[in-house]
């Protein structure tokens, strides 16, 4: 299942990510996490300290490599300069497994150990100083793109993406990659105001889009919540002595974390476990192919002095029956 955490700036939406994976680690899964947001906290929450977090590699820095790994031998990519942040995999690409192990992993992923396991962590990379007035936030995520569009996942597997705030997602096809999107909000006005942001982007496109209330004080903030975003409203989450002493860099073993919140996290993986019951792989596909497509026309075409539309495979959907032959390509 692949899940991003999405919400403005201060909701605690990392740190719900980060509460999530580490329930989804105690519970047995097998999870990679991606931080995707401009400002790098995730490995911090999850407990790397400063000099770890820092020398996580950056994905973007990885991009060469990763288009030439996932290109395999697809005739339809004439070379990997050509590949764009959503070129869409086809015959003879390489697909991407969360289990597996692949040049991809090796050169963007570390192992972070948790208190029941340990996961994959990747991250985009923060804006460097060479970055300032001429990258955007996007151009640092087609890494992560181009990965969700040519990884194939399966029950029980879990990508959880940490977005970068607001709604810049929306600049760029990533945000249908997605099972579920858990949008966390605080019982306030402006807390709400992305929800209204995402619901309005995502409805076109059948994204699953819940709200998680955080920072929930009392009945009147639940009622609050409820009141602006209905039934999108899955569960609150409560003020956590368990988060506070991690965020001070002292935290307990996983399993004192408090009941209440600990039954909230069940709830978020039931809610992306009945979603992936309703995964679709050629909407999935023709999603993909519509970005792409947009995407060429309006800027790949210019940029890679090829046609890029030619790159579609129109007998290709992403899913287990190709995974499988490209599981059987030499890496």
């Amino acid at each position: 299942m692949k899940i991003a955490f999405v919400g403005k700036g201060g909701s605690g939406k990392t740190t719900l990510s980060s509460l999530f994976i580490r329930h989804l680690t105690a519970n047995e899964a097998t999870v990679i996490a991606v931080d995707a947001d401009i400002n790098q906290h995730l490995g911090a929450a999850l407990g790397l300290d400063e000099a770890e977090a820092a020398a996580l590699p950056a994905m973007g820095s990885h991009l060469p490599l990763i288009k030439d790994y996932l290109r395999g031998s697809n005739p339809r990519i004439t070379s990997a300069e050509t590949m764009i942040k959503t070129t869409p995999p086809g015959e003879g690409s390489r697909l991407l497994r969360v289990s597996e192990d692949n040049p991809v992993y090796d050169a963007c992923a570390r192992t972070v150990r948790l208190d029941d396991g340990e996961i994959r962590l990747m991250a985009t990379g923060p804006f460097t100083e060479s970055d300032l007035g001429v990258s955007c936030y996007h151009s640092k995520v087609g890494a992560v793109e181009l990965c969700l569009n040519h990884l194939v996942d399966g029950p029980e597997e879990y990508v959880i993406v940490d977005m970068t705030a607001g709604s810049d997602s929306f600049a760029s096809g990533l945000f249908t990659r997605f099972d579920m999107t858990f949008l966390v909000a605080e019982p306030t006005r402006k807390g709400v105001s992305v929800y209204r942001q995402y619901k309005e982007y995502a409805r076109d496109y059948g994204v699953s889009l819940k709200v998680v209330g955080n920072k929930v004080q009392g009945q009147d903030d639940i009622e609050f919540l409820r009141e602006q975003v209905g039934d999108d409203l899955l569960v609150t989450v409560r003020a956590s002595d368990w988060v506070r002493s991690m965020e001070k860099g002292r935290p307990s073993r996983f399993e004192l974390l408090e009941a209440d919140n600990r039954l909230a996290l069940q709830t978020l993986q039931n809610a992306a476990e009945d979603s992936y019951a309703e995964r679709d792989w050629e909407r999935y596909t023709r999603q993909m192919v519509h970005f792409h497509l947009k995407n060429a026309e309006s800027w790949g075409n210019a940029k890679t002095g090829a046609d890029l539309a030619a790159q579609v495979d129109p007998a290709f959907v992403l899913g287990e029956r190709f995974a499988e032959v490209s599981a059987a390509q030499p890496a």
